[in-house]
C-alpha cells in the first residue's frame, strides 16, 4: 500500500538510489573543498564528500533510544518485508527490505552503506526457512552480510546462505521425471497482523547458466507463490519459490538402458546356435540372466528405497523377462526333442519279430 492510503507507510518496491552529481569549473573556492573527484564510467565528476564524522553523528542520533527488540511502529502500522533472490546454485544471496520510521534521517547523503557490525543494533525480521534441513551462513573472511539504510527509513539487509532444503521426489517416471523443489520461508514469531511478507517485482533471479550446470538435472525455470498458514499461534504469511527441474537421461541411458538392451539381443543369439550344442546354449542363457540380475541390482542402488515401481524398474523387469524367456525356450525345446528321440529309440528296441514256420504233411 502507498503512503496516500496508509499514512506513514511507504511502498515496498525496490528503487535505485539517485545520487545528485554536481560539476564545477573555474577557480577553487571553499565550496569546492566539499567535493571530490569520483570516476563514473571512466568520466571524472565532482561528488559531495562523505566525512566519517557525519556518518558517525547520524548513526549515533538514530540509535539514541532505539530498541532493537521491537519491530518498527509496534502496536500501529504493519511492517512490510519484501524478499529478493538473486541466484540459486549451492549458495543463495537472500535479501530483505523493509521500512523503519525510527531510522529516518536528514542529510545530504541519501543512503548509508554499512557493514555487518550495525546489524545487531537494529531490528531485523526473524525470517526462517520452513523446509530447510540445514542452513549455514558464510563467515569467511568476514560475515557475508550487507546493510543499506536510506534517509526515508528504508532498510535492506542481505546475507549469503547455504541451505539444504527438503524436496519430496515422485519417482514413478524415473528417470524421465520432473520435479518442483520448493523453498519456503516466513516469520518465525510474528503473525500476518504484525508482519506482512510479499514479493518484489523481479525479486527472484538465477545466475547465468553459462557459469553453472546441474549434471543430473536440467533447470527448466522457477516460480514464486505466497500463502497463509493457519496455526495455533496465529496466521503466518509463507512465501515459496519453486525450482522446476527435469532429469537428464544421458547417464542412465549409458549405464542402464543400452547395456540392458544389448544383453537382451545377446540372449537371442542362442536361437542361431544348433540345438544339439547344449553347453553353449545353456551357458549363454544363464550368463545373460545373471547379468540382467546384476544390472537390476545396480540400478536400484542409485535410487531411494521406494515402495512403488518406477519406469526404470519396469524396463529392467521386461528385459529380464526376455532373457529368462530365451533360456526357458531352449529348455522347453530340448525337453520335447529329447523325449521324442528317446521314444523313437524305445520303439525300435521293443519291436516284436514274428517267425514264420512252413510245415509239410508226414507220410506214413
Amino acid at each position: 500500500s502507498s503512503s496516500a492510503k496508509t499514512p506513514g507507510l511507504m511502498d515496498c518496491l525496490v528503487v535505485n538510489p539517485v545520487f545528485h552529481l554536481v560539476a564545477s569549473f573555474g577557480p577553487s573556492t571553499k565550496e569546492d573543498e566539499d567535493y571530490e573527484d569520483v570516476p563514473i564510467n571512466k568520466t571524472w565528476v565532482l561528488s559531495p564528500k562523505v566525512y566519517e564524522s557525519d556518518v558517525t553523528l547520524i548513526l549515533n542520533r538514530l540509535l539514541q533510544g532505539y530498541d532493537n527488540k521491537l519491530r518498527p511502529d509496534i502496536g500501529g502500522k504493519l511492517t512490510h518485508v519484501s524478499i529478493l533472490f538473486q541466484e540459486y546454485t549451492i549458495d543463495i544471496f537472500f535479501a530483505q527490505t523493509w521500512y523503519d520510521s525510527r531510522l529516518k534521517f536528514n542529510s545530504s547523503m541519501k543512503v548509508l552503506m554499512l557493514n555487518s557490525n550495525m546489524v545487531g543494533k537494529i531490528w531485523i525480521p526473524d525470517t526462517f526457512f520452513r523446509n530447510s534441513r540445514k542452513s549455514d551462513a558464510h563467515w569467511i573472511t568476514t560475515p557475508n552480510r550487507l546493510l543499506r539504510l536510506w534517509n526515508n527509513g528504508r532498510v535492506m539487509y542481505t546475507l549469503r546462505l547455504t541451505i539444504n532444503a527438503e524436496c519430496y521426489l515422485k519417482l514413478h517416471n524415473f528417470p524421465m521425471d520432473e520435479h518442483s523443489c520448493p523453498l519456503e520461508f516466513s516469520s518465525y514469531g510474528y503473525p500476518k497482523n504484525e508482519i506482512l511478507y510479499r514479493w518484489q517485482k523481479r525479486s527472484v533471479e538465477v545466475a547465468d547458466q553459462r557459469y553453472w550446470r546441474l549434471y543430473q538435472f536440467a533447470f527448466v525455470g522457477l516460480r514464486n507463490t505466497s500463502d497463509v498458514a493457519h496455526t495455533q499461534s496465529g496466521e503466518y504469511v509463507i512465501l515459496t519459490i519453486f525450482f522446476d527441474l527435469s532429469r537428464r537421461m544421458g547417464y542412465f541411458t549409458i549405464q542402464t538402458y543400452i547395456p540392458c538392451s544389448m544383453i537382451v539381443v545377446l540372449s537371442w543369439v542362442s536361437f542361431w546356435i544348433n540345438k544339439d550344442a547344449v553347453p553353449a546354449r545353456t551357458s549363454l542363457g544363464i550368463t545373460t540372466v545373471l547379468t540382467m540380475t546384476t544390472l537390476s541390482t545396480i540400478s536400484r542402488k542409485s535410487l531411494p528405497k521406494v515402495s512403488y515401481v518406477t519406469a526404470m524398474d519396469l524396463f529392467v523387469s521386461v528385459c529380464f523377462i526376455f532373457t529368462f524367456a530365451a533360456l526357458m525356450e531352449y529348455g522347453t525345446l530340448h525337453y520335447f526333442t529329447s523325449n521324442r528321440q528317446s521314444k523313437k529309440d524305445t520303439d525300435k528296441k521293443t519291436q516284436v519279430v514274428t517267425p514264420l514256420f512252413k510245415t509239410s504233411p508226414i507220410s506214413t
